[in-house]
């Protein structure tokens, strides 16, 4: 009777083995593609691929393009996130990440103590202009001789006189933009 199922088990095995190896084979993994057969054009692409069943489409697919569906927001246009980068432009940025609404310079030291450098993280609440839309962090780090340094998070006068200096750079560059686009703008009569 053991021999039975261990006869049974090599065939299942077998079964499986093969019908794995049918499987990949027909997913096609390599396929080389012909330049003068496919279109340039990624709209088209997509649309070929759909149509003979290689692609997969998730809420909608093609028929969601162009509905106007989801809505982007871009760092140029935002003039919280543009005031900060000209209020930090002296310092060495780290991490600029505008979909997080982050920024965090590097270890930035004025050269007035060699053993003493600054950091600063601005972290965005809010896209629009108000004086708690942002968060200021600074973090100090001092090193000894022996290159062994402490980090603390501080807080100063720095973090207030940013956020203000953000603000008000913030307002001329939303001043400067709603100008701008009543001076495009035709009047119609």
């Amino acid at each position: 009777m053991k021999f039975l199922n261990n006869i049974q088990k090599k065939i299942f095995f077998i079964l499986v083995g093969i019908a794995l190896l049918g499987l990949l084979n027909s997913c096609g993994i390599w396929d080389p593609a012909d330049a003068r057969k496919v279109s340039p054009n990624a709209d088209e692409r997509v649309k070929k691929n759909l149509e003979e069943g290689r692609g997969i489409t998730l809420m909608g697919g093609l028929e969601g393009r162009g509905k106007g569906t989801t809505t982007y927001q871009f760092a140029s246009s935002n003039p919280m996130w543009r005031a900060t980068l000209e209020i930090l432009d002296f310092l060495p940025l780290s991490n600029v990440d505008y979909s997080g609404g982050i920024i965090t310079t590097d270890w930035y030291n004025e050269g007035t103590s060699s053993d003493e450098s600054i950091k600063i993280t601005v972290r965005f609440l809010t896209n629009e202009i108000r004086s708690d839309g942002i968060k200021i962090i600074v973090h100090k780090k001092k090193c000894n001789l022996q290159q062994k340094c402490t980090i603390k998070k501080i807080t100063s006068a720095l973090e207030k006189e940013i956020q203000i200096a953000i603000l008000k750079k913030a307002v001329i560059i939303e001043k400067e933009s709603i100008t701008k686009k009543k001076r495009k703008r035709p009047e119609i009569k």
